[in-house]
This record gives structure tokens, sequence and C-alpha cells, in this order.
């Protein structure tokens, strides 16, 4: 009985000490692989940061696209030397990568290598059109013959290289259009009197029309806008001047003009907003909808903020892009922050936004805001309002905000030195003068 239990001691002390050899063994395997993976992981990310990647969003970038571990760092140093060679500049090649990885990967740049090379080195194609074609042929899985052909196509058709370029910048999902619906792009431009010179600058300014369909958008849109009173001579008018005209969904301009005959507005604004025509002006509120859309508006909150503060219609576009990046990227707020605020992109960014902004960050860093102030509370306040709140308490932030007056001085109305030419000649006194004005006296004295 005592040797049975002894063996079963032992037994049992075996058992754990070939556990013990065995995990130690398995972990002495796996840690050279560990470690190489390791070691790759930090090669790619200096290879990537040679090449201008930012450190900050490599790992996340690795994380995601775990392919580029598995394959040879070779091949991966001679792809990002390719895309270098092809002269795509460092901003560009950065964004290629981060928004299509696949582009890395050798076989899909050995195909693509010597077309694009050849056209980059006659000036047939910029860099950024060889940037916008790698990155959509990369994503959809299209071959360099389709390139060749739909080049061939364009340049056939009388377009210089520099519309060809701009095509395939701009859209380069034309590689998917065959010859047959470009010529009938071409077609319906004629059809509508658009003169046959002017029909490769109509290509160049708005080439995303060859993505649309000439019988199911282009015609019906023609045909809408007929039934909504313009004549023909109008339209033709507005396209020639604008070709994104032909851009505009169905029933999409009939919505612009209804929100503008509801919008209540100072008279002023409304004659200001009609200036060039109710189509000109249904156009231009499509225009700032689709810029708030781009941002992340839906368009119901889009249409609601333009109809709140009408004079988002006469700020140009470029300025409103200016008010919304200040908007996310330096104060922090969020794009659906402009529903509840609409007056924020009717207010002068450097007369009023920034300077208001400059003083409550200033109070926010030394702790002088008793409660977080928002956007409402940053622009609805009028400019004596907000000074007496927030500025003049404060000798420090009257410094910060005097200096609105000294960036944004308002340009003098008349010459300087004009009042001297308009102001009357002295009246000269004479001695007759005197005497004629003591003997007035002194008949009044009697």
């Amino acid at each position: 009985m005592r040797m049975a239990s002894k063996l079963k001691v032992e037994f049992i002390n075996l058992s754990g000490y070939l556990f013990y050899q065995n995990r130690s063994l398995s972990s002495l395997i796996l840690a050279p692989v560990n470690q190489s993976h390791y070691r790759k992981r930090i090669l790619l990310a200096n290879l990537l940061q040679r090449y201008g990647f930012p450190p900050s969003s490599l790992n996340h970038f690795l994380s995601r696209n775990s392919f580029l571990l598995n394959s040879d760092l070779a091949e991966t140093e001679s792809s990002l030397g390719i895309l270098l060679s092809l002269k795509i500049p460092q901003k560009s090649l950065v964004s290629l990568i981060r928004d299509c990885p696949g582009v890395l990967r050798s076989e899909f740049l050995r195909k693509w290598r010597v077309p694009l090379s050849e056209c980059g080195k006659y000036g047939v194609v910029s860099s950024s059109a060889i940037t916008s074609v790698l990155e959509h042929c990369g994503r959809t899985g299209i071959g360099p013959d389709r390139f060749n052909e739909c080049t061939r196509v364009l340049r056939g058709l009388g377009f210089c290289d520099s519309t060809v370029s701009r095509i395939l910048d701009a859209f380069p999902g034309v590689l998917m259009v065959n010859e047959i619906e470009i010529r009938k792009k071409i077609e319906f431009l004629s059809g509508i009197d658009i003169p046959r010179d002017n029909i490769e600058r109509f290509f160049h300014i708005f080439p995303e029309i060859l993505g649309i369909g000439t019988e199911t958008r282009l015609r019906p849109l023609l045909d809408e806008f007929k039934k909504m009173g313009f004549s023909k001579d109008e339209v033709k008018k507005e396209i020639a001047r604008e070709p994104r005209v032909l851009g505009v969904e169905l029933g999409e301009l009939s919505r612009c003009l209804e929100l503008i005959n509801t919008l209540k507005c100072r008279e002023v604004i409304r004659v200001r907003i009609l200036s060039e025509g109710p189509f000109r002006a249904g156009f231009e509120v499509k225009l700032r909808v689709d810029c708030l859309c781009k941002y992340g508006l839906i368009h119901r909150d889009a249409f609601k903020v333009v109809w709140k503060e009408p004079r988002v219609i006469l700020y140009e576009v470029d300025e409103l892009e200016k008010k919304i990046e200040f908007l996310i990227n330096r104060m922090g707020f969020h794009i659906s922050c402009l529903a509840d605020v609409p007056e924020y992109l009717g207010v002068n960014l450097q007369k009023q936004i920034i300077p208001r902004y400059n003083v409550i960050d200033y109070l926010k860093l030394k702790g002088g805001l008793g409660c977080d102030i928002g956007l409402k509370g940053l622009i609805k306040p009028s400019m004596k309002r907000f000074y007496n709140l927030y500025v003049k308490p404060y000798p420090e932030c009257e410094r910060i905000f005097v200096k609105r007056n000294e960036n944004a001085r308002v340009q003098k109305r008349h010459p300087a030195g004009l009042w001297k030419l308009l102001k009357p000649p002295n009246h000269v006194t004479r001695k007759q003068d005197v005497v004629n004005m003591k003997s007035f006296v002194e008949s009044l004295a009697l």
C-alpha cells in the first residue's frame, strides 16, 4: 500500500516535470517567431516613415492591412520606389497608400508601371491623374489595357492632353465608359446648341457628365426645366455658363426654388439672392447644400441651415469651406452643431469668429470661465454684449480682441486729405465791415 502511494507521487512529479519542459520548449520555439514578427513590423513602420507616412497612424494602418506584414519587405520597398518614380507628390502618395493599400502589391504595380511611366514621361497624364487612376483601378481591378483604350478614344475625339488628364483626375470612372456612350454625350451637347469647339471646355470643367446616363438623366432633366417654366434659351445660357447644372438631380432644382420662395429674410438679401434670376439662385442653393453634405450633414439638415441663415447663399463656397474647417479642426465642434446654430455661417470669419474664439480659448486656458461656452454662446451675443461679458473685465483679453481692428481695417470711403479740398474758404474781414458792424450795434443800443 505504501509502495503504491509512493509510485503515485513519483508519477505526479514526473508529469509536472514533463509539462514544464514542454511549456518551456514551446516558449523557446514561439519566441523567435514573435520576435521576428515584431522586428518586421518595426522595419515596415520605419520604411513607411521614410516615405512620409505619419507615425501617429502607422499602428492603426498596419493592424488593418496585415498582408503587408506577410509580404516581402524588399518587394514593398520596391513598390514604394515605383510609385515615387511616377512623380507622385509625397502628400498624395501617403493619401493613396492610406486609402488604397492594395497599390503596394507587387503584381499590381508590375502591370501598371510601364503604361503610366510612358504617359507621365510625355506629359499626357499628370501626377494627380495617375494617383486617381491607381486608386480607382486598385479598388475595381481594371487593367492597363482598358486605360490605354480609354486614352486612345479620348484623344481620337480631338481632346488635348490637358483635357484627358483632367478627365482622368476628376472622374477616373471614365475607364468603364465605352466609346459609344462618350459619343452620345457629345451628340447630346450638340443637340442643345453647345458649339463644337466649346464641348472640350465643357468636359474639362465638368468631366463627371461622362458617368451620367443620357436617356435616364440628362434628357429628363431638360424636360423638367421646361416644365418649371424656363425657356430653352435660358437653360442653354445657364448650361453654357456653368456646365455643372447638368449634374443636378431630378427634382432638386424645384426644391431649391421652393426654399427660396419661403425664405424669411430682409428684402435686401432676397433681392441680392435673385439678382441673376431664379434659375441661377436655385443652383447656388444646390451648391451650398452639397458643400454642407460633403462635410457630413444630411440633406434635411443642410436645407434647414440654408433656410434659417439665407446669408449662406451670398457667401462663396470656398469661404463656407474655410468656416466649416475652422469649426471642425480648430474649434473642435461637430458639423451637426450647424443645424442648431446656423448663424455661424452668416458672420465674418476674420472679423468676428476668430477674435471671439481666441478670447474664449484664452479664458478657458486660464480658468476664467465658470462653465463651458458652446457655439451658441460664442456666436449669438452681439458685439457689445460679448465685449462686456468676456473682454472688458480682462485687460489681456482686450489686447487679443483689439487685434481684430488692426488686422481687418475697413477701407476708407474717401481718400485722405479730401476734406481740405471741400473746406469752405475763410471770410476775410475788411475795415468797412467792422465800421458797419459797430454802427449796427449802436443803432440797437438807441
